[in-house]
């Protein structure tokens, strides 16, 4: 697994890292029950502040991707890859309207904004 942060970006950089581990997960490249590294390695070898990686982590363990275990490190989510539920579509669908909405404003196609979806992965 391979993180990189783009300082340009105008996205935090703890969910460029929370992204990037959540991409990991649904490629497959790293599975449940497979380790993280500690906070503080991950800062070191990122050079960024240990509470950026803490802040991700708590992240992705809100989302139930990741369990964080004191001085254990972090593991994958045993049920990382799950059936979802309706109650999980909606969150999805919930946090997916306002960049809906903004495809509106920029006047794109909502057609061709699907297509984009079926093309990221």
């Amino acid at each position: 697994m391979y993180l990189e942060i783009d300082e340009q970006s105008e996205v935090p950089v703890y969910l460029q890292l929370a992204n990037q581990v959540i991409h990991y997960i649904a490629i497959g490249e790293i599975k449940p029950y497979d380790t993280l590294p500690s906070g503080r390695a991950l800062a070191r070898s990122l050079q960024i502040n240990m509470h950026t990686v803490n802040k991700a982590y708590h992240y992705l363990e809100e989302k139930q991707l990741i369990q964080v275990q004191p001085k254990s490190g972090a593991i994958i989510h045993p049920d990382a890859l799950k059936k979802g539920t309706e109650d999980d579509m909606n969150a999805l669908l919930d946090r997916l309207k306002p960049i809906i909405d903004e495809a509106a404003c920029k006047q794109f196609d909502i057609n061709q904004l699907i297509q984009k979806l079926y093309e990221v992965k």
